[in-house]
């Protein structure tokens, strides 16, 4: 099964004056921090709403620092289950993005027509095999393979 999972995350962002010069900074910096490695995850302002349901910026700006609302969207590919791409999309953009807190907004199961598979995304299906856990073989420097160059005397 294929999902696409929607994080959120809290970028702060320092020295600035308006909430639109946050976002396109916070944008840019969690650009930077993603690629080249997950150059498929796509960036986009959160929304933010007031207790009232008053949509608001995503940016909150005082004293001259922001924290930006950013949403990260990435799909995942050949999982068990949604629960198992959330844990894949967090654990891959959160590698990246240290110190930023992320959350898991969804994860919904797409179509194999509706997502893009390229070659660039060939690491989430590595990032989801890589969770599960495979016995090694027992071949390792030490195993006697018949060569003579692991043998001491």
């Amino acid at each position: 099964m294929d999902c696409r999972v929607v994080v959120e995350a809290a970028v702060p962002v320092y020295d600035v004056e308006t909430a639109d010069e946050a976002v396109r900074i916070a944008i840019s910096k969690t650009g930077e921090m993603l690629n080249p490695d997950l150059n498929y995850v796509e960036i986009d302002t959160g929304t933010r709403t007031s207790p009232s349901g008053e949509e608001l910026d995503p940016a909150f700006v005082a004293a001259d620092e922001a924290l930006v609302a950013l949403e990260l969207r990435m799909d995942v590919f050949n999982v068990d289950r949604g629960e198992h791409a959330s844990r894949v999309a967090r654990k891959e953009i959160g590698k990246r993005l240290r110190n930023i807190p992320l959350k898991v907004l969804s994860a919904t199961e797409i179509d194999s027509t509706e997502s893009d598979r390229t070659e660039e995304t060939g690491a989430a299906e590595k990032a989801s095999s890589s969770e599960e856990t495979s016995e090694s073989d027992g071949l390792g420097d030490d195993a006697g393979d018949g060569t003579g160059e692991d043998a001491q005397y």
